[in-house]
């Protein structure tokens, strides 16, 4: 019997374990869909997650639902919104939860959130994004059954999460991040306590002035809950904000139409420690070791009701009487420490807000700093009225507070200033309702810091604050080489600090020497893990950029102005400076002894930077110009062997990289150019090597380049030349084509060459026409110049040009043949009737007529004269045809030409000795 018992109970056993593993795979599916489903019918918007798993194992006898990829997305009016999102979202429900029917609420006991995102949004017609409850028909409690779920919560914890809050219509966000809670409690009771741990970054900003950064929270609290009533008090806990402690008492009930609060807060001690534990970590480091003497304390209460109209009626008091601390590891001490301020509202009424800081002040040394101020409907249009005054030696704050290592401070501030101000007439810019006068001043001022490449020291900075306006007196300073001194107004301070508005100004700027590269932050080399594949150290740096808010009007003037390798004198102009844009106007200077005058802009806002820009340079040294610059290295490389003075219109727009010299590739533009030089600097010019070498009979050398003037234009990387002349002697050289900026060239230059420079043969057969035309005649002659500047490749067409001129100068000399023999002919007939010794005559002078006809040609296709035809018979020498006679003479004086005149001395010393 018990053997079957036995084998009942572990077949039961068996049962049930095949069961549990099998229910998961056939009612997942099913509650998956029930749970989208309950949610989906119940909320103005829609649920989503990428997967369900279900386990009975787990968590037995409970299940567990565990989901992935959760997000619930808003629908109108903020369609497309995600409200929340989750990596993950484990829910732990009683099994029989599992076989509820739609319609059916769903219990849940324990609920894990881990990586979640919830972004609540108000926007300015104050509609909320998680107001997303569909109204039902029938209203039920709590703890009966409803569409949806209901929280019979014993345990809940959320890791890793971000609380993000945005209320558009009063200015005010509030993001809670890497929060880490947990609570335990039966909430399904109608009375219980709730244990909670909360941990977690806080940031508060409101009409764009930012009160916290991060700053830590932590609050261990035992909460009473009361269901019933809806009331929820604080039984026992502590805050941690920061490194203040503070210890909370009191409730918050939920009525139907609003919130009861009534809660009170205080430090649990009055060291002034505590004031310097409300410093974020960050700047007050560890305080434990700080030495303090006097007191600080802060407590307050908030009592009354929340609705839409009323928030709770507050005192907050803080307050500090002759205290002391001083670091462990600094010199000085900050001592004579007063603090009272209130924070108060007396009426619930939000714009009924104020804060009196009665009295604010501290000493270092016999240096002195006070402050007050009285901050009234701070919630509405908040008025300021407000004092500073003191004297304060700048390097001893380092000493006695520990400031962050990349800040140091030095020099003497005095300052004495009154301010009073409403925000409604700064954000109407009806700044002649304000009221701020005063002065302050700063002497020997320096500050350091990673972020600029030299120390910046302030000899003198003088400021009187008006009305409406405050005066720079004085602003004397240098930096790496650069010396600067200015004065001017700015317009709208108070705009600036309070409303967000650009920084209105205009401004005398003077300087001796101004360098550029004194502004500009130093490469930085990448981490290990930022190299590229091949371990190559990568640079980077910061982008340079116009600041958004400036809109300044800047007359400059500076003796020296000094940008990487160029170096400019007495610059004078104007400069603009207004939506992160740069405008240079009438901008005057002296380089390589010449002028240049600029007009363009510089423009920031885009990704990358862009410029414009229009020069006219006149009189500038050619060699220094294009050894100094880049720009003209590429535009024209075959300037660098002029020697001489270059004057040029210049328009180009393009990009600018980071550190603010033009991307060459983005270039486009166009430069009329006018040089003036009677020298070439046949050193630096490989390309007319290559041309000498090809063109024997000219010596570019002695190429006039007088009033020489030419047209570029360029984009692409491409440059293209406008034809233009230059000449060497009488033969004109006319000259077009385009190069790339990595020059690569494609370039023609066209010579018309006199046919006195193309030989002895030529002259000669020239010569024996004896035909005054031919003086000027000239024949085209094309160099073709490809390759690159340092290794051109050139190549002519002389050959079939010099062959050209041969044939053309034999037809002449045969058609005065012709002509020639005519007129004898006439003669001839003439004597027709003449006795017959005459005939005989005739015809010895018409076979003498023929016979000088075969002897000039015969010299001119280069045949050797013969006296009779019999001694040529006699020869052995076969007679060459027309054609190939004149090909021939091409090839001598070709080899006249081409051959650099060794061939053709030969032959002019054998002609002579002939």
């Amino acid at each position: 019997m018990k053997k079957r018992i036995l084998r009942i109970v572990g077949i039961v056993v068996l049962l049930i374990i095949g069961v549990l593993v099998a229910a998961p795979f056939i009612l997942e599916a099913k509650i998956g869909e029930l749970i989208k489903n309950n949610v989906n019918n119940t909320v103005n918007a829609t649920l989503d997650f990428n997967d369900a798993d279900l386990s009975l194992i787990k968590s037995f006898p409970n299940a567990e639902v565990q989901l992935s990829g959760v997000t619930l997305v808003n629908k109108a009016p903020f369609e497309g919104d995600t409200l929340f999102a989750a990596d993950n979202l484990e829910l732990v429900m009683g099994i029989g939860e599992l076989f509820k029917g739609q319609g059916e609420a769903i219990g849940i006991r324990r609920l894990l959130l881990d990586g979640a995102n919830l972004n609540i949004k108000i926007n300015e017609a104050e509609e909320a994004n998680y107001d997303i409850t569909e109204e039902s028909e029938s209203q039920i409690s709590t703890n009966d059954a409803t569409d949806g779920f209901v929280f019979n919560l014993e345990s809940y914890e959320i890791l890793n999460s971000t609380v993000h809050y945005n209320d558009m219509s009063s200015g005010i966000a509030l993001k809670v991040e890497e929060i880490q809670h947990n609570g335990t409690g039966d909430l399904s009771l109608t009375t219980s306590e709730l244990e909670t741990y909360t941990e977690a970054l806080v940031s508060f900003e409101m009409d764009s002035t930012n009160y916290l950064n991060r700053n830590k929270v932590k609050l261990n609290a035992l909460i009473g809950i009361d269901l019933q009533e809806d009331k929820y008090s604080f039984l026992k806990n502590e805050a941690i904000v920061n490194q203040l402690p503070l210890v909370f008492d009191g409730f918050v009930k939920l009525n139907e139409d609003n919130q009861e609060v009534n809660i009170s807060f205080k430090t649990p001690s009055s060291d002034f420690r505590n004031f310097l534990a409300v410093i974020p970590e960050t700047y007050s480091k560890n305080i434990s070791d700080v030495k303090t003497t006097g007191d600080f304390v802060v407590e307050g209460n908030f009592n009354g009701i929340v609705d839409e109209e009323h928030i709770p009626k507050f005192n907050i008091f803080i307050n500090s009487e002759n205290a002391s601390f001083k670091y462990p590891d600094l010199p000085k001490s900050v001592r004579n420490i007063f603090i009272d301020v209130v924070v108060n509202n007396e009426t619930g009424l939000t714009e009924d807000t104020y804060v009196n800081i009665n009295r604010a002040s501290f000493m270092i040394d016999e240096d002195k700093f006070n402050l007050n101020a009285k901050i009234t409907e701070l919630m509405g249009n908040t008025k300021v009225n407000a004092h500073v005054d003191g004297k304060m030696n700048l390097a001893n704050i380092s000493k006695a507070y520990p400031v962050p290592s990349d800040l140091n401070l030095k020099g003497q501030l005095n300052a004495d200033v009154t301010t009073a101000f409403d925000m409604a007439s700064i954000e109407r810019k009806q700044y002649e309702k304000t009221n701020t006068t005063g002065k302050m001043s700063v002497r020997d001022f320096e500050y350091n810091s990673p972020e600029i490449p030299n120390p910046v020291k302030l000899s003198a900075v003088a400021l009187t604050f008006n009305p409406k306006t405050v005066t720079l007196n004085e602003l004397n300073g240098v930096t790496g080489k650069t010396d600067f001194n200015a004065t001017g107004s700015i317009n709208n301070l108070l705009g600036f600090m309070f409303n967000n508005e650009n920084v209105e100004g205009n401004f005398d700027l003077k300087s001796n020497v101004f360098a550029l590269n004194d502004f500009m932050v130093a490469e930085e080399a990448k981490t290990d893990e930022e190299k590229t594949q091949n371990d190559t150290p990568v640079k980077s740096e910061e982008k340079i950029k116009i600041p958004s808010f400036l809109d300044a009007n800047i007359n400059a003037s500076a003796n020296t102005v000094i940008y990487d390798n160029i170096t400019l004198k007495d610059v004078k102009g104007n400069l603009r400076i207004r939506d992160e844009k740069a405008i240079l106007s009438n901008m005057t200077s002296s380089l390589f002894d010449g002028k240049v005058g600029f007009n363009g802009e510089v423009s920031t806002k885009s990704e990358t930077p862009t410029f414009a820009m229009r020069l006219a340079m006149e009189q500038l040294q050619i060699g220094e110009t294009f050894q100094a610059l880049e720009l003209f290295k590429v535009l024209a490389p075959i300037a660098r062997i002029l020697k001489g003075k270059l004057s040029s219109d210049i328009e180009l727009s393009g990009n600018l990289t980071d550190d603010f010299t033009p991307d060459l590739l983005s270039l486009s533009g166009n430069i009329l150019a006018d040089i003036l030089t009677r020298e070439i600097d046949t050193d630096q010019a490989p390309i007319l090597s290559a041309l000498d070498s090809k063109l024997g009979f000219l010596d570019l050398k002695e190429l006039s380049l007088k009033e020489l003037k030419t047209k570029l234009s360029f984009k692409d990387g491409l440059v293209t030349v406008k034809p233009f002349t230059i000449n060497y002697k009488d033969v004109a050289i006319n000259v077009d084509g385009s190069h790339t900026f990595d020059s690569n060239m494609n370039y023609k230059a066209t010579l018309e060459v006199p046919a006195k420079y193309l030989g002895k043969d030529v002259n000669a057969l020239i010569a024996r026409i004896d035909d005054t035309a031919l003086d000027s005649l000239t024949i085209p002659v094309i160099a073709n110049i490809g390759g690159k500047y340092t290794s051109p490749q050139v190549t002519t067409d002389f050959t079939s040009g010099v062959k050209n001129l041969t044939n053309q100068l034999v037809e002449i000399e045969k058609q005065k043949l012709v002509n020639k023999g005519k007129d004898k002919a006439k003669d001839l007939i003439g004597g027709i009737f003449s006795d017959n010794q005459q005939k005989r005559d005739s015809s010895k002078s018409e076979n003498s007529v023929k016979e000088n006809a075969k002897d000039v040609i015969g010299g001119i296709l280069g045949g050797t004269k013969t006296k009779d035809s019999t001694q040529t018979k006699t020869d052995s020498v076969p007679v060459k045809k027309e054609e190939d006679v004149v090909k021939e003479k091409a090839r001598d004086i070709l080899g006249g030409l081409l051959g650099k005149k060794k061939k053709t001395d030969t032959t002019v010393k054998k002609d002579s000795t002939n």
